[in-house]
């Protein structure tokens, strides 16, 4: 039938109805994954065929032993049917060798080129995606979900060309010894969906059960054990607590799999059993008709060989339609992330960079942090969990932006819109401090110069160029940024300066260190550069972590550099060298800075202060504290017990 312009597949259901479809147009598109292996998919369909071939030589052989080689005394004849039996499955096994290699062949192939695409996708989408999609989630499109989708090719569907060519085979040579028979075992055919209907229905219930536990479990075990979750659970104390939740969820993954085991022998047990029935069927009329010399003792025991090949295929096929229907969910599941709209994109022609000055033009920016559901993954039910809360934001700000002196209570920074038409403008070579409580939307402000995020509405021009109009490598080579939190690869630390540059000599490394100020540690560490730092650097400490940053950003050699210059947390020491550092890496460069120290904001050429995602107040430090407004607020409350140069 037709449904919604295109052909759908039904499947029947379990046995309260519920249904499976599975639509061409899916199915056109899973097979286009195997198109670049018809060569390999065609030599498999021909050794199908010789080892269905080969498998159907043997009841004859015994049919020819029984009535002829036997009763004539023919040794000779009885030498060559004895080889045959030797040989025919000597001559199967091979072709089953070479079978296997080639269904392995397009089973790799076809995760290779999954898994490529879908990291090749998750690499193009914005930093929007990420803030809303869990780890572990994207690790199962990845792997399970990708996987499964390998098991519809190189398995489903050629166990079900193999077990359908093996039906009509089987059925056709049957039909030519006794037709009679051939009748009397496919009668127990409806007895097959009958059982598979009343069993299979429970059995993939069990399975679906086993899967969310399994699921459950994975989500805990990639939330505790990684560096983060661990020294959580550390600090907390609470590793009983998690052992114990863990117990509870590893329980249900063990009954649920003991559940599918016992429903799953059920099964097979019935079917097992209705199969026997046919046999015994054939066998009792089959008897009978020797008896009165209908036909030989050969040809009842070639039926009876013919009908456990039978029986088997006509097993699984009863089953076929929804283990099809089942394994197109991973496809599905893996087709979702390939068809998640790409949110930052390169448009067509766009400018590739050649000379920059380094000008920067915010005009009229807004932004908010909306949640697109079409650039999601679906929903996946979570047990007991609240994930879906949505923020609650607070009254609006007052109209000129400011808060009384005498109230040094800090507002609210909750609102809808992280930036609200904010307008600027950077010189090339300046340096501009951003200064603001936590939330005004200083951070946010930044990841929108490298195209992390683009504006609700308004514009961020370069040199005069729309940052849309700019190719994204062409504007990401053209930006540094060091961010607050540093995140360092778990490799060497020559592996993570190479990432700002790959072809970056050892001199270069040692002339960016210098600068950052950290040549010299490296250089006492037993493995020097080929030091491994770590899970997400966790062997060094966070001033040793933001000069390797800082070093990393030098050999990049940015026109624009973006700092949040986080090091409050740090001791004097790794604080002042930092600082050193900074004062080389911005030397000449247009600077965007996140100012937490006095001194910074001193040696700005202009500073913004942001308050509830506006502008309040913009200057240098002499006019905006006599302005008396919310700097002059923050210089008293956060900057003032710093020593301020002469």
């Amino acid at each position: 039938m037709v449904h919604g312009g295109g052909w759908w597949i039904y499947v029947w259901g379990d046995e309260e109805g519920r249904g499976k479809r599975v639509s061409w147009a899916l199915v056109r598109r899973v097979l286009a994954y195997a198109r670049p292996y018809r060569a390999h998919i065609g030599l498999l369909l021909a050794t199908i065929l010789v080892t269905t071939g080969l498998g159907l030589l043997t009841p004859l052989i015994f049919r020819d032993l029984l009535d002829q080689a036997l009763p004539a005394g023919d040794t000779a004849r009885l030498n060559w049917l004895a080889l045959g039996l030797i040989g025919i499955p000597v001559a199967s096994g091979a072709v089953r060798v070479f079978q296997r290699k080639l269904n392995a062949a397009v089973g790799e192939g076809v995760i290779y080129d999954l898994r490529v695409s879908l990291f090749q996708h998750l690499q193009r989408m914005s930093l929007r995606f990420f803030t809303n999609t869990k780890t572990g989630e994207l690790m199962s499109r990845l792997n399970n979900d990708v996987v499964g989708a390998q098991r519809a090719i190189s398995s489903t569907i050629v166990d079900i060309v193999t077990n359908v060519i093996t039906v009509i085979a089987t059925l056709a040579v049957m039909l030519t010894l006794e037709w009679r028979l051939t009748v009397l075992g496919v009668l127990v055919l409806p007895f097959f969906i009958l059982a598979a209907r009343r069993l299979g229905g429970r059995l993939r219930e069990v399975a679906r059960v086993q899967m969310e536990c399994n699921a459950q479990m994975n989500a805990m075990m990639n939330e505790t054990l990684n560096i983060s979750g661990a020294l959580l659970v550390k600090l907390f104390g609470r590793g009983r607590l998690e052992v114990e939740r863990f117990e509870r969820r590893a329980a249900r993954v063990r009954d649920a799999g003991v559940q599918q085991a016992v429903w799953g022998s059920q099964f097979f047990v019935l079917i097992g059993l209705v199969g026997v029935v046919g046999t015994a069927l054939v066998y009792w009329v089959g008897g009978h008709l020797v008896l009165d010399s209908v036909f030989t003792i050969g040809t009842i025991v070639a039926f009876g060989a013919y009908l456990t090949q039978l029986y088997g295929p006509l097993q699984a096929l009863t089953n076929a339609p929804v283990d099809f229907a089942t394994s197109m969910v991973s496809f599905e599941r893996v087709f979702e992330v390939l068809d998640l709209p790409l949110e930052i994109t390169d448009k067509p022609g766009a400018i590739h960079l050649q000379a920059v000055r380094g000008e920067l033009t915010f005009e009229r920016v807004s932004f908010r942090y909306e949640t697109r559901p079409d650039a999601l993954l679906s929903d996946v039910e979570r047990v007991g969990r609240m994930d879906n809360v949505r923020a609650v934001f607070s009254a609006e700000a007052p109209a000129d932006g400011r808060r009384a002196m005498h109230d040094s209570r800090p507002a609210s920074q909750a609102r809808e819109a992280a930036l609200d038409d904010v307008s600027f403008t950077i010189q090339p070579g300046q340096l501009v401090a951003l200064v603001g409580p936590s939330g005004a939307g200083k951070t946010t402000l930044t990841y929108l110069i490298p195209r992390l995020y683009d504006p609700t509405s308004g514009r961020i021009l370069l040199d005069g160029r729309d940052l849309r109009d700019i190719a994204l490598e062409s504007l990401a080579a053209q930006i540094g940024m060091v961010t607050q939190e540093t995140h360092l690869f778990h490799d060497t630390i020559r592996t993570n300066l190479l990432y700002a540059k790959l072809d970056a000599s050892q001199a270069e490394l040692e002339a960016a260190c210098r600068a950052a100020n950290i040549h010299d540690f490296i250089m006492e560490l037993p493995d020097g550069y080929d030091t491994i730092v770590g899970e997400r650097g966790y062997r060094l400490s966070g001033g040793e972590k933001q000069r390797i940053a800082i070093a990393r950003v030098i050999l990049k050699d940015p026109r624009i550099l973006v700092l949040d210059e986080a090091t409050s947390h740090l001791d004097s020491q790794s604080e002042a060298l930092i600082q050193d550092a900074l004062k080389t890496v911005m030397a000449g460069r247009t600077s965007i800075v996140i100012a937490h120290r006095l001194s910074t904001i001193l040696a700005a050429d202009q500073i913004l202060v942001l308050d509830r995602g506006r502008i309040v107040e913009r200057g240098t430090h002499p006019e905006l504290l006599a302005q008396g407004g919310l700097y002059a607020l923050l210089y008293e409350t956060q900057f003032k017990t710093e020593r301020e140069p002469a």
